[in-house]
């Protein structure tokens, strides 16, 4: 999975992709929410807030130098 550039977290492109063996920060798309379970999810945020939280500008997630689609940032909580 690539990183971001701009946070520290990998992107997982699509839903069922979620490698479910990862502790740490992922990215995934909104659509998540459709199968968010919180027993096994914690949602940390969303990457426009979390980008601004930590570098002060408004951005999206950035992979190779170029923004993606919103991404809303998770851990797995069974690991």
């Amino acid at each position: 999975y690539p990183s971001y550039d701009n946070y520290e977290a990998v992107e997982v492109s699509k839903t069922n992709e979620i490698p479910l063996d990862y502790s740490g920060l992922m990215g995934v798309p909104i659509t998540f929410m459709n199968k968010y379970n919180p027993d096994q999810f914690e949602i940390i945020g969303i990457d426009r807030v979390l980008v601004e939280e930590k570098t002060g500008k408004v951005s999206r997630f950035r992979v190779d130098g170029k923004e993606i689609y919103a991404r809303i940032v998770i851990k797995n909580k069974m690991l």
